[in-house]
């Protein structure tokens, strides 16, 4: 199931724009919510965490106000673990393999808490109104960013897919209340796709309980919020572009993603991304002088709030491999897992593809470091079955 995509499902702030008449939350105009999303655009978490903290409780027991919370400390902690990598997802491995992810307790009992904290404040206030629709959207809200946590990081697809159930359904139910609530098309869009996504014998069986969707169905539903949205454009043209990508539409999610760069310059992910898209493109030497074009806007102090600059240099590498420079392939492949707070599953990632790119060089004493090191970082792994199999015998590229 690929829930990896809920990722994308943040949320925005933006003046509704009634000229179009789209509705939405009225909370979503406040000049101090787009403060602090101006801020989390701009990957600032901890600035945008301390304005939604202040905001969170100027209006106690209003959902929308702590999923505006949740949300910036869940996207945080994703950062913070490189799980906002799309590179990670490009395929399916996501799901079959085993992968490390260092959980860290605090953030995710605080992530949990304030998913169920906004859930219960949309349901005290649903069980008076039930069609207060801006209890429903805050709560469909509120559970997509819990199922982001639990899938991605907990790897908890049963559970996850339990909790998309529920949101697309408070999103759909916005919709039938208010086809003009626009922003619930975005929840309700990524189920549509993600169904439609599924193999086909897993879509037969979901199929018999009545569990349907459809690609082009949700991609209609998430364009329209890209054109139209209050508060989500800018998360229903993220969640296009990785969906183009998934489809090997590289150069139509390009567009989307130059798009977004150019109202948010110093977004990190949207220059990283750019880059990972040209490499998958077949750009060659031009999708290698887009990473180190990343590199570059990194060295002006300040361009980037806080650039997790190991995912640049695993980019870098599979652009160079792709090239056949294994020599510089492996040494970026190496940066990035040596780097400085580097996550985990990335630092695995990096060092069997460094070992590999050893390999392919004649460099077989390091490829076994780099093997050897990949192990003793996720001794449990996929990745690391696959390490000590070339420990065994040196990649040959096959």
């Amino acid at each position: 199931m690929h829930m990896v995509v809920w990722a994308a499902v943040l949320a925005g702030a933006a003046l509704p724009l009634g000229a179009s008449g789209v509705h939405a939350n009225p909370l979503d105009r406040d000049p101090l919510v787009q403060q602090a999303y101006e801020r989390f655009y701009n990957l600032d978490y901890p600035g945008s965490i301390k304005l939604f903290e202040r905001f969170h409780a100027e209006h106690p027991g209003d959902p929308q106000a702590t999923a505006f919370l949740l949300e910036a400390v869940l996207l945080q902690e994703l950062y913070r673990l490189d799980l906002l990598d799309t590179t990670f997802y490009a395929n399916d491995g996501f799901l079959t393999g085993r992968h490390a992810t260092a959980e860290d307790p605090k953030a995710r009992d605080r992530i949990l808490s304030l998913a169920d904290e906004a859930i219960r404040e949309a349901d005290w206030r649903l069980n008076r109104n039930p069609n207060d629709i801006d209890a429903l959207y805050a709560r469909g809200w509120a559970r997509s960013l819990k199922c982001t946590y639990i899938a991605m990081v907990q790897r908890g697809f049963g559970a996850g897919f339990r909790l998309a159930m529920k949101a697309k359904d408070d999103e759909n139910h916005v919709l039938e209340l208010d086809s003009n609530y626009i922003d619930a098309k975005l929840v309700a869009g990524v189920y549509e796709y993600v169904v439609g996504a599924l193999p086909w014998p897993f879509k037969l069986l979901i199929g018999f309980a009545g569990i349907t969707g459809s690609k082009t169905r949700g991609l209609e539903m998430l364009r329209d919020d890209a054109r139209r949205g209050a508060a989500t454009s800018v998360e229903a043209r993220t969640v296009i572009a990785l969906f183009l990508r998934r489809e090997a539409r590289y150069k139509e999610a390009i567009q989307v993603i130059q798009e977004l760069k150019r109202e948010y310059p110093h977004n990190f992910l949207f220059w990283l991304e750019e880059a990972n898209l040209r490499k998958d493109d077949g750009e060659g030497m031009a999708a290698v002088e887009a990473y180190r074009e990343v590199l570059a806007r990194n060295s002006t102090p300040g361009y980037f709030a806080d650039a997790r600059l190991e995912l640049a240099y695993f980019g870098l590498g599979d652009a160079l491999r792709g090239q056949r420079h294994y020599d510089e392939a492996a040494r970026a492949y190496e940066h990035a897992a040596w780097t400085q707070n580097v996550g985990p599953e990335l630092k695995i990632r990096s060092l069997l593809a460094a070992g590999e790119c050893r390999d392919l060089n004649g460099e077989r004493q390091l490829a076994v470091r780099d093997y050897q090191a990949a192990i003793a970082t996720g001794p449990n792994t996929s990745r690391a079955d696959t390490a000590r199999k070339r420990l065994r015998t040196p990649y040959r590229g096959n």
